[in-house]
């Protein structure tokens, strides 16, 4: 008895099914998915993470655990340097200004605001910051320009609170 692969049938289907998958993905027909991938790590004093800002940059955001510094930086993709500088000190929006070591944890997340939303903010991605003691989580936000970045203008300014919520209910005691 003799099977259909064994006389080149399945090579010849297969490598058809190949050509075809390969031609439709290099005319275009073929949808793609576009991948997004951020990058987050933190240490004892220091958490860094990246997150877009727009569909060509994203920024790189550091967050001091000391003193409570959020900072942020943009490179501007033409030119090839920090063009754009943001910062803002979150110790007071989460009352650890007399805590000696407060426990943060950062990473970044798609949010694309609308622009009209009335603070400016116009990035697509956000900063997600939990104090672990406490169990709040605040959401902060850069006010990106894309016509600044497209003129190579410097920018800077101020981190914008979203919003903040607390996901602990029961007291933590030492």
């Amino acid at each position: 008895m003799r099977y259909w692969w064994q006389g080149g049938s399945a090579v010849l289907v297969l490598g058809v099914a190949i050509g075809l998958a390969v031609g439709l993905n290099v005319r275009g027909l073929w949808p793609n998915v576009p991948l997004h991938a951020t990058a987050t790590h933190s240490s004892e004093r220091f958490a860094i993470a990246t997150g877009p800002v727009d569909a060509s940059v994203e920024a790189i955001y550091v967050l001091d655990y000391l003193t409570g510094e959020l900072g942020a930086a943009v490179i501007n993709n033409q030119l090839g340097r920090f063009m754009s500088v943001f910062s803002y000190n979150i110790a007071g929006d989460f009352n650890v200004t007399d805590v000696k070591n407060p426990k943060f944890l950062m990473v970044t997340g798609l949010a694309d605001v609308p622009r009209g939303y009335g603070r400016n903010i116009q990035t697509r991605s956000v900063v997600y910051i939990a104090e672990a003691s406490s169990g709040q989580v605040a959401a902060y936000a850069i006010p990106w320009t894309q016509t600044y970045q497209s003129a190579r203008k410097p920018q800077t300014g101020s981190f914008l609170p979203i919003d903040k919520i607390n996901f602990r209910t029961a007291p933590i005691r030492d």
